[in-house]
């Protein structure tokens, strides 16, 4: 087991605030990103948040769009698409959609709408 599962995701979260900003996107847009990825709304987001939930309950609480498959590239040096351990591939999909919106990248790409 990954040492990464055990983490809380709200001392996560807090780095991918601090990465989006520093490219001038808000928290707001961030919030979307993971609240399209995992299915939560805004009251989820901040009870996860607020109760220190781990990357692996965070993720296995979560209900995953159908469309999370189409986001695809290299991230950590590895290919998402081809992680095979499915909560690391989770937890690889979210730092690629936080990268993508630390990018520029168009919200519309990155939630795979356009």
């Amino acid at each position: 087991m990954h040492r990464i599962y055990s983490l809380p995701f709200a001392s996560v979260y807090p780095l991918y605030i601090a990465k989006v900003e520093k490219k001038g996107r808000t928290k707001a847009e961030l919030d979307e990103v993971i609240e399209w990825l995992t299915g939560f709304d805004d009251a989820q987001l901040t009870q996860h948040l607020d109760e220190h939930t781990t990357l692996e309950d965070f993720f296995d609480d979560a209900e995953l769009n159908p469309d999370a498959s189409l986001i695809t590239g290299v991230i950590c040096g590895m290919r998402v698409e081809q992680i095979e351990d499915p909560l690391m591939q989770k937890i690889r999909y979210l730092d690629k959609l936080v990268d993508e919106l630390a990018r520029g990248k168009a919200m519309a790409k990155i939630l795979r709408t356009a």
